[in-house]
């Protein structure tokens, strides 16, 4: 009996530690180092696409997104719009390549943290609801949304905190922005005058011609969306791999006394 409890807590003990290591496929880094932790972050972007569960890495090929309002008008008024996204996945973080990094200092806290980074094609898919006035138009459809974010660039600045665990650091963070960047958004709506095909094709061609007007419109909802995605890729990660077991140890001379 004894050497089944003795056998359990070593398999627990060594799971325990196992799950705090990084593969050895990815090279660890000095505290600071940038260039080397550009190199690391994209191997391990290359290599495990689908990620690595007993690292709280989730798979990056496919990225469930929460539901989502864009718009949300009081009915009142000549125009007011209401406007859900449900069910929505991004597809394309898997292509990231990470350009520049700032921080990962060996103390985090004392500057802020910068990832740097592009995506050539970052697709959205959806389905939403919409509901709304246009003059003596109602307006309310439901169907499919899918969206192109071409040549995707984003900077994430992350500021961040420590949790002590086990004599061991980790990283929470408490504030994640990101800006972000392209050179075209490709944006469509099945369905959207769902009694007149032309209508809706004719709205998506006004939507696609102006996509620069409707993106500065609807800036701060897509930054917040991101903003959910990214932190839901770096915290599970965070929460499991301890700080220091990110990068190698730092030795210091002992001190000699005469």
């Amino acid at each position: 009996m004894l050497d089944l409890v003795f056998t359990l807590l070593g398999l627990q003990f060594f799971g325990a530690i196992n799950a705090q290591m990084l593969p050895k496929e990815i090279p660890k880094c000095n505290f600071g180092d940038s260039q080397c932790i550009v190199k690391s972050m994209n191997a391990l972007i290359r290599k495990f696409p689908r990620g690595i569960p007993a690292l709280g890495l989730k798979p990056i090929d496919v990225v469930d997104i929460k539901d989502s309002k864009f718009w949300d008008d009081d009915r009142v008024g000549a125009f007011w719009l209401k406007f859900f996204l449900y069910e929505q996945v991004n597809y394309g973080f898997e292509n990231t390549t990470i350009t520049k990094v700032n921080g990962f200092d060996e103390n985090p806290t004392s500057s802020l943290i910068e990832i740097h980074g592009r995506i050539p094609s970052l697709i959205h898919k959806g389905s939403y609801f919409s509901e709304g006035r246009a003059w003596l138009v109602q307006m309310n459809s439901t169907g499919e949304s899918f969206s192109d974010f071409q040549n995707f660039r984003f900077v994430l600045k992350l500021k961040v905190i420590m949790e002590y665990r086990n004599n061991k650091r980790y990283l929470k963070i408490y504030e994640l922005n990101p800006f972000v960047n392209m050179d075209r958004w490709v944006f469509w709506l099945d369905n959207f005058f769902a009694e007149n095909t032309d209508a809706t094709i004719a709205i998506n061609h006004v939507f696609n011609k102006h996509w620069v007007e409707f993106w500065n419109e609807l800036e701060p909802q897509n930054l917040k969306i991101f903003a959910g995605v990214f932190r839901g890729i770096f915290e599970d990660v965070f929460a499991k791999i301890s700080y220091d077991d990110m990068f190698l140890p730092v030795y210091k001379e002992s001190e000699v006394n005469d």
